[in-house]
C-alpha cells in the first residue's frame, strides 16, 4: 500500500521544475535589460548613451545596498511560510507593473525628464526583482545539501532562466520589432517595445506565482536555520561584513563579478554588433538568438556530468578558459581578413557556430559557480552559527544584475569613445567607427573573462570538505553563536 502521508521529496524532479521555473521571471527581466533597454532608450527614444549608462550605474549602486539588506532580512525571517516565500509572494505584482511602465514612458518628456523617469523605473524594478530573486534562488541550499544535487537544481534554474528570457526575446524580434514603412529597421520600431513590455510583465507575474505556489508544499522539509534573536539594521551590516569575509566567497564574488562584466558588455552590445557590425536583419538576429535554446539545453546536461568527473572548481576553470579564448575570435579573424563577408549565408552560419559554443560554455560556468556558492552556506554556518543563504545569493544576485548594469555602462562608454551616431542605419555608419568598435569590444570582453577564471583558483571547497561540513552540522556544530 502506498503511504500517502509521506512528505514530498525535496530532490524529486517536480521540486526542481518548480524551483527552476522561478528563473523565467528573472530571465525575462534580464534579457530585456541586457538586449533591448540600451537600444530602446538611446536609439529609439533619443536619450544620450552616457545618460542611459549613468542611470543604470546609479541603479546598480542602490542594488549594492538593497541586495544584502533583502538577503539578510530573508535569512532572519521566521514565519509559518518559512523564510523565503513571504518575499516571493509580495514581489509578484509590483515588479510586473514597474516592468510594464519602463517600456511605456509618458510622451513629450524632455531629455532630463526622460532620464529621471528611466532612473526611477530602473531602481524600482531592480529593487523589486531583488525581493523575489534572492529568496527564490536561496531555496536551493534549503531544499538539499547534497553536493551534486545542488548542481542539478542550478542546471534546471539556468535552463528555465535562459529559455524564458530567450523565448520572449525571439518572439519580440520576429513578431514585435518588425520593419514597417515608417521604421524600415525593425529594432527601431517603438510600438514593438511597448507591446513587449505588456507581454513580459504578464510572464513575470505568472511565473513568480507558479514557482512560489509550487515550492510552497516543501516548506516543512526545508533545512531549518538555527534560532537567533531579531536583527536590527545595524546588526544586518555587522552580519554582512562578518559573513562575506569568507575566503571562498570572496573568490567567487570577484570571479562572478568580472564574468558578469564580460557577459554584460557582450549582451548589451549584442544588438549593436549584430545590426551594425555584422549587418544582420531582425529575422537573422532572431534565428541566431533562437540557437541559444540549444546552448541552455546542452549546458543543463553537461554541467552536472563535468562536475562529477573533475569537481565544480576545476570544471568551471576549464570551461571558462575555453569560453574566454573563444569570445574574441570572430573579431580577430575579421580584422586579419579570415572571416566571411557581411551579407553572406556563410557569415550567418559561422556566427551561429561561434555563438552556440561560446554561450553553452558560459552557461555551464554560471551553473557551476552558482552551485559553488550554495556550498559556502555550510562552511559559513560552522564559523558564524548562521545559515546565510539569502546573503550569499544576494551577492550572486548583485553580480548577475551587473550584467545589465556595469555592462550597459561599459557598453555606452565604448559607443561614446568611437562616437557612434544617433539614429544610425546599418551600412551607413562610417567604416572607421565600426572597425574601432570591434577593436575595443573584443579585448574588453576577453580581459574580463580571463580575470574571472583566474580568480576561481582561490576557491577552496571540494566535495570532500563540503560533505565533512554537512556531517559536522548534522552532529550539532554550527548552532547559533
Amino acid at each position: 500500500m502506498v503511504d500517502n502521508s509521506a512528505p514530498p521529496s525535496t530532490t524529486a524532479l517536480r521540486a526542481k521544475l518548480y524551483y527552476g521555473v522561478g528563473a523565467v521571471a528573472y530571465g525575462t527581466k534580464e534579457s530585456g535589460f541586457a538586449y533591448l533597454l540600451l537600444i530602446f532608450y538611446s536609439q529609439v527614444l533619443g536619450l544620450p548613451h552616457n545618460l542611459v549608462g549613468t542611470g543604470i550605474f546609479i541603479a546598480l549602486l542602490v542594488d549594492a545596498v538593497s541586495d544584502p539588506i533583502v538577503g539578510t532580512l530573508s535569512d532572519n525571517l521566521r514565519s509559518r511560510w518559512g523564510r523565503r516565500h513571504p518575499f516571493m509572494y509580495a514581489s509578484a505584482l509590483p515588479v510586473a507593473l514597474c516592468y510594464f511602465f519602463i517600456w511605456s514612458p509618458p510622451a513629450g518628456l524632455s531629455s532630463e525628464g526622460l532620464f529621471i523617469y528611466f532612473l526611477v523605473m530602473a531602481i524600482l524594478i531592480r529593487t523589486l526583482i531583488t525581493l523575489y530573486e534572492i529568496p527564490s534562488s536561496s531555496l536551493v541550499a534549503e531544499l538539499t545539501d547534497d553536493y551534486h544535487q545542488r548542481t542539478s537544481f542550478m542546471s534546471w534554474r539556468h535552463l528555465f532562466g535562459w529559455w524564458g528570457g530567450l523565448s520572449i526575446l525571439v518572439f519580440t524580434y520576429l513578431v514585435l520589432l518588425v520593419p514597417t514603412d515608417e521604421y524600415p529597421v525593425g529594432v527601431l520600431n517603438p510600438e514593438g517595445y511597448q507591446t513587449y513590455g505588456a507581454i513580459a510583465s504578464v510572464v513575470i507575474f505568472t511565473t513568480i506565482l507558479m514557482s512560489a505556489l509550487g515550492t510552497h508544499r516543501y516548506i516543512p522539509q526545508l533545512r531549518k536555520a538555527p534560532a537567533q534573536k531579531a536583527v536590527r539594521l545595524r546588526g544586518i551590516f555587522r552580519q554582512t561584513i562578518e559573513t562575506v569575509r569568507n575566503h571562498s566567497f570572496g573568490a567567487l564574488f570577484l570571479s562572478a563579478l568580472f564574468g558578469s562584466l564580460a557577459s554584460g558588455v557582450s549582451t548589451s552590445m549584442n544588438v549593436y554588433m549584430n545590426t551594425f557590425y555584422w549587418e544582420l536583419d531582425n529575422q537573422r538576429i532572431a534565428l541566431m538568438t533562437s540557437t541559444l535554446f540549444a546552448s541552455a539545453g546542452l549546458a543543463m546536461i553537461m554541467a552536472p556530468r563535468i562536475s562529477r568527473h573533475v569537481g565544480k572548481k576545476m570544471a568551471a576553470v576549464m570551461v571558462g578558459l575555453t569560453a574566454a579564448f573563444l569570445s574574441p575570435m570572430p573579431f580577430i579573424l575579421r580584422t586579419i581578413g579570415f572571416f566571411p563577408e557581411n551579407g553572406t549565408d556563410q557569415l550567418f552560419h559561422t556566427l551561429i557556430f561561434f555563438n552556440l559554443i561560446e554561450v553553452t560554455l558560459i552557461i555551464i560556468t554560471g551553473i557551476l559557480v552558482d552551485s559553488m556558492i550554495a556550498d559556502i552556506v555550510e562552511q559559513s554556518q560552522l564559523k558564524t552559527g548562521r545559515r546565510s543563504e539569502g546573503l550569499f545569493f544576494a551577492a550572486r544576485n548583485f553580480v548577475r544584475k551587473s550584467v545589465s548594469g556595469m555592462g550597459v555602462l561599459i557598453a555606452t562608454s565604448l559607443l561614446t569613445i568611437v562616437a557612434f551616431p544617433k539614429n544610425a542605419q546599418p551600412g551607413a555608419v562610417p567604416a572607421d567607427t565600426i572597425t574601432n568598435l570591434g577593436l575595443l569590444y573584443a579585448p574588453t570582453v576577453f580581459v574580463f573573462y580571463l580575470m574571472s577564471i583566474t580568480i576561481i583558483f582561490a576557491y577552496r571547497i571540494t566535495r570532500e570538505t563540503h560533505e565533512e561540513n554537512v556531517r559536522k552540522i548534522d552532529g550539532g556544530a554550527g548552532e547559533s553563536l
